[in-house]
């Protein structure tokens, strides 16, 4: 059975591509995207400071991942991504973060087993019909005939991207990442003052 809370070692970290360079200054676009926590949600619409990490997929309990995964650069990791989240939560609430997402391309059914089993404190949205990668012109890659989102972290305020953090990686950092970039951000502007 493959084990995903871990990474494998000698994974290969993607490169930039520049594939997130054109999002800082960009509206998060006004789709609503299907939530595991019910409902839709309309990313353009939530106020103060947000986050929204874009991952390929989650992979499950005795369901085989797609073919060549561990060999295609930053595909791996997804469940150690969600679960760093998860774990700062609490940290991300502290640094002035009002709302977490993740968004993958998988069906809101395929994302609720993911949330449950890792008790996400935030809801995953579905963008399946590949809407917001679309409008906002997000990276992808093929697996398995899969169009999926690579992965990606976007920290908006009021709606706008401030900040594009690609590639990501390990991803059971992530979360760690943007916290320090938040630190970052806060220690730059007392300076300024």
């Amino acid at each position: 059975m493959t084990e995903f809370t871990t990474l494998p070692e000698g994974l290969e970290p993607p490169t930039d591509d520049g594939g997130a360079s054109h999002l800082v200054g960009r509206r998060l676009p006004a789709v609503a995207l299907s939530s595991t926590a019910g409902g839709r949600v309309d990313l353009s619409a939530i106020r103060g400071l947000c986050v929204v990490y874009a991952y390929p997929m989650t992979g499950r309990p005795g369901a085989p991942l797609p073919g060549g995964w561990n060999e295609i650069p930053g595909a791996r990791g997804c469940t150690p991504q969600a679960c760093s989240f998860r774990d700062h939560w609490n940290d991300l609430r502290e640094l002035g973060v009002s709302a977490v997402y993740g968004v993958s391309t998988q069906t809101t059914a395929y994302q609720r087993e993911a949330a449950e089993r890792l008790h996400l404190p935030f809801p995953l949205l579905s963008d399946a019909a590949l809407e917001f990668q679309e409008m906002l012109d997000l990276p992808t890659f093929e697996a398995d005939g899969e169009t999926l989102l690579k992965r990606l972290t976007m920290i908006a305020r009021d709606g706008e991207i401030i900040a594009a953090l690609y590639p990501v990686f390990p991803p059971d950092r992530s979360a760690a990442d943007v916290a320090e970039w938040l630190r970052r951000q806060d220690r730059a502007e007392r300076n300024r003052h």
